[in-house]
């Protein structure tokens, strides 16, 4: 019998693919995927970014700072007076997103009388942190809002474009992206929520 010189192999053996490390692959694939499709739909469904335009919300939020938005509160019903929300102004969706506070709700009579903003006669709770309005617009005359219609008005309030204006008016919920909560950080500042 003879004996086969087994000597140097110069083929590599073929390795067989372990099914273990095949199992852990694909499970981190697939997580991936979930993962991101979670993130995607997150977006969709509950947050929207915007950027605030202009000085109309100083000093609660600035020109140029990034915002998120809340698009399931408003879809709910879950506004608030004091709520600051994000809108199409005139429902015009091609136009840049509007931002200001929620004032009047659906039934409330708004007006502004000597530079006070009176909501059922009475004056706004939070009337000590703005200025005196110095141009009542729309709201010189009482404004009795009806059913899913808001009042929204900028926190500077000298210098913003809101539902005093013809060209505004009231916020129905149809134009409503929805509910401001979080402020990006500008510069070196961290984020901060929105009241």
């Amino acid at each position: 019998m003879r004996r086969r010189n087994r000597g140097l192999i110069f083929y590599e053996r073929r390795k067989r693919i372990n099914r273990e490390l095949l199992r852990e692959i694909g499970y981190y694939i697939l997580t991936t995927i979930l993962a991101v499709f979670l993130a995607v739909c997150a977006v969709a469904f509950f947050g929207f970014r915007i950027t605030v335009i202009g000085p109309s919300m100083e000093p609660t939020l600035s020109g140029g700072q990034a915002v998120f938005v809340n698009r399931i509160s408003t879809r709910m019903g879950l506004i608030r007076r004091g709520t600051v929300i994000a809108f199409y102004p005139g429902g015009n969706h091609s136009a840049h997103p509007y931002i200001k506070r929620v004032e009047g709700l659906p039934g409330d009579t708004v007006e502004i009388r000597d530079g006070v903003l009176l909501i059922n006669g009475e004056p706004s709770e939070d009337r000590a942190r703005f200025d005196l309005i110095e141009d009542p617009g729309e709201a010189g005359s009482a404004i009795t809002l009806g059913d899913r219609e808001y009042f929204v008005i900028g926190d500077n309030r000298n210098n913003s474009e809101d539902s005093r204006s013809a060209g505004i008016g009231n916020v129905t919920q149809d134009m409503m992206i929805g509910v401001v909560w979080l402020g990006l950080p500008e510069g070196k500042q961290g984020f901060s929520l929105v009241h």
